[in-house]
């Protein structure tokens, strides 16, 4: 095991990783710009250092800083967390350059699955179900025109390098596809510095069901059940539940093998999401694989009882797994509400500021994954998470039961948030029947305006 371990991230998810470096007994270094002098995960770390000013190019983008910041404290590894570098081939093959371990896996799996165009044709290779579309990148307008006349529209010209819902563009009619593609380029050329685009059939409506997968550096891969991250907007995670609504026993054994021989395919190791699409038959299709631990990991770790982030640190370090596939079951059901300062009645315009007033709710079953406290001011410059909400109960009922006063107990003054908003979905009969698609908050929020 590591001695040192330095967290290339910020907010709740570096808190969330040193959490698990204490239990396992290892000291932690936290990188923070000067933005984030006060942040929690710069104070609770056993050391931290400064990296930059509060330009994410200047500080947790900045891969020489960090790396040097891990040589200069002594730390053998680096964690990533998720975000920032976390998908970062190139900060991967600098970290083994320097002889530092990266928490995740190797630069060349990140190679070939972060191309979002090539990792689906590596997936059709091996078998797995994907989108209908083209054969990887469309190498120009002709050719792009043909490939949405075999597919039919709508279509999706979507990023290569692509994350987060950038590079995304919907095409419904053959009089869109040029200034769409046009304008998905100029995004992803701007947030990815890659302006490679591809193109693929658009489902209307399916449900977007990811899986969860770990594997050691041996070669063993095992899937840990489903998330069903629906609950979408503008292709942003909202809410998220863990099993999903509409998968059986039988549909969730046939896509965690599938997303096993994905990741087995591509001499995967450590932990990763392979996402799919699935439409109203129950058919399923591979959509991308996350390189990383995911923002909505606390409730697979609920249902299962499987610590995925102190799993990623001990294969790291050259453990292998101790369990196998048939030790994997689920239990109850969990959900997980992101609470943000933001807005939603202006639009979910962020809302930076100080919190004066902090209260959070707790009791069984309830988890908190956050890194703000009273007096904690919430800068313009980074994401606008104040923290995850996660619940787990009996069954699904009990947990929407749970979750409901949860969130009717969460306080936060000083800023605007999404509480009211998360507590108004939960009740939606929508919500509450499992008869939810990616589609439902777009028309519901339409809805809602009027």
């Amino acid at each position: 095991m590591f001695r040192k371990i330095l967290i290339a991230n910020r907010g709740e998810i570096a808190v969330r990783i040193i959490r698990a470096c204490r239990e396992l007994g290892v000291r932690c270094v936290a990188v923070y710009s000067t933005a984030d002098r006060e942040s929690l995960h710069a104070q609770i770390a056993d050391e931290a250092v400064c990296i930059g000013s509060p330009a994410t190019k200047d500080s947790y983008l900045n891969m020489n800083a960090v790396i040097q910041a891990a040589i200069n404290t002594g730390a053998e590894a680096i964690h990533p967390g998720f975000g920032f570098l976390s998908e970062n081939a190139e900060f991967a093959r600098l970290c083994e350059k320097a002889g530092i371990v990266f928490i995740g896996p190797s630069y060349k799996s990140i190679e070939m699955l972060g191309d979002k165009a090539a990792a689906k044709e590596t997936m059709k290779n091996a078998g797995v179900p994907v989108i209908p579309g083209s054969d990887g990148a469309v190498r120009d307008i002709d050719d792009a025109r043909k490939v949405a006349e075999k597919c039919g529209y709508p279509i999706l010209v979507k990023a290569s390098a692509g994350g987060g819902g950038r590079g995304i563009r919907r095409v419904d009619s053959p009089d869109e596809l040029e200034s769409q593609i046009i304008a998905a380029q100029q995004e992803a050329k701007n947030f990815f510095g890659d302006d490679t685009v591809y193109i693929e059939k658009f489902l209307v409506n399916p449900h977007h069901v990811e899986i969860q997968i770990i594997a050691d550096k041996s070669g063993h891969t095992i899937y840990l059940g489903e998330r069903d991250c629906s609950m979408q907007r503008r292709n942003q995670k909202i809410l998220e539940e863990c099993p999903s609504p509409i998968v059986s026993p039988e549909l969730r054994e046939r896509m965690g093998k599938a997303a096993v021989t994905a990741a087995e395919q591509c001499g995967y190791y450590n932990a990763g999401t392979i996402e799919f699409l699935v439409d109203e038959n129950r058919d399923f299709y591979f959509m991308e694989m996350n390189t990383r631990i995911q923002v909505e990991h606390p409730i697979t770790e609920e249902v299962t009882g499987f610590d995925l982030v102190k799993a990623q640190i001990e294969i790291a370090s050259g453990m292998e797994l101790d369990v196998r596939q048939e030790d994997i079951v689920l239990r109850g059901h969990a959900i997980e509400c992101r609470i943000n300062a933001e807005n939603p009645e202006q639009n979910f315009r962020p809302s930076p500021g100080t919190i004066n007033a902090l209260y959070v709710p707790g009791g069984p079953g309830i988890r908190i994954d956050g890194a703000v406290y009273q007096g904690y001011t919430i800068t313009p410059y980074y994401d606008s998470m104040i923290s995850k909400l996660i619940v787990h109960g009996s069954d699904r009922e009990e947990a929407i039961r749970k979750m409901r006063w949860a969130l009717s107990e969460f306080i936060v003054s000083g800023v605007d948030t999404n509480i009211d908003f998360q507590l108004e979905i939960i009740k939606r009969p929508e919500f509450i029947s499992g008869n939810y698609d990616n589609g439902f908050l777009t028309r519901y929020m339409e809805k809602r305006k009027k």
